[in-house]
């Protein structure tokens, strides 16, 4: 672990976790309108998704894309529309405005919710930049699997920790009430949100 700049690492990974993106606005997003228990489902499954890349990352996947275009591609347009669509649901429950209130939909349940996080992150081409980044700038070549699996960790545990505190954070009483209070303004931020997202991601190359 000595050759390894694990304090760097880490703290590139809290900027990304801290800056605003499509992580930490759906979870904001569901934490506020399903409750503190879907917010935590899908910080899980922000988490497990931040877990793949970074071991993919570490044991060379992200060089393999980069070297492989076609593959950063798919991710890419899957990703894009994935937010898009993200977006196009967020711009419906605005425009809906009162009449979604008098009928609510279904809330969310947490496998769907776990499901939607690990989908969000998956599909996120630039987790699989900066994870391939991180370990590139970070990780010297020939840093035995034993290191890596420490670096993993890690990363994951503070990504499971920011991700799970955004939860906690936006699933209290004070935000879900002013959630209730100002629906249409928030999704409409959320539509708006997503879609600049999806336009950097569809924007994205390599190299």
């Amino acid at each position: 672990m000595g050759d390894i700049n694990l304090p760097i690492i880490l703290f590139a990974a809290f900027l990304a976790s801290g800056s605003p993106g499509p992580a930490t606005l759906a979870i904001a997003g569901t934490s506020m309108s399903s409750g503190r228990r879907s917010g935590l489902a899908l910080a899980s499954g922000v988490t497990t998704g931040s877990f793949i890349w970074s071991f993919s990352a570490a044991f060379g996947l992200g060089a393999v894309m980069a070297a492989n275009v076609w593959m950063f591609e798919v991710v890419r347009y899957v990703g894009g529309a994935y937010l898009l669509w993200l977006a196009v649901k967020a711009a419906r429950s605005a425009w809906a405005g009162t009449a979604t209130a008098a009928k609510p939909l279904p809330p969310t349940t947490p496998r769907r919710a776990y499901a939607k996080g690990l989908a969000l992150h998956l599909t996120n081409p630039k987790a699989v930049i900066f994870f391939g980044a991180l370990y590139a700038v970070g990780v010297p070549p020939g840093t035995p699997a034993s290191a890596l699996i420490m670096v993993i960790l890690a990363v994951g545990l503070q990504s499971l920790i920011m991700f799970h505190g955004y939860a906690l954070i936006f699933s209290s009483a004070p935000m879900a009430a002013a959630y209730l209070r100002a629906k249409r303004g928030f999704e409409a931020f959320f539509a708006l949100a997503f879609g600049a997202i999806a336009y950097q991601v569809f924007s994205t190359r390599v190299g």
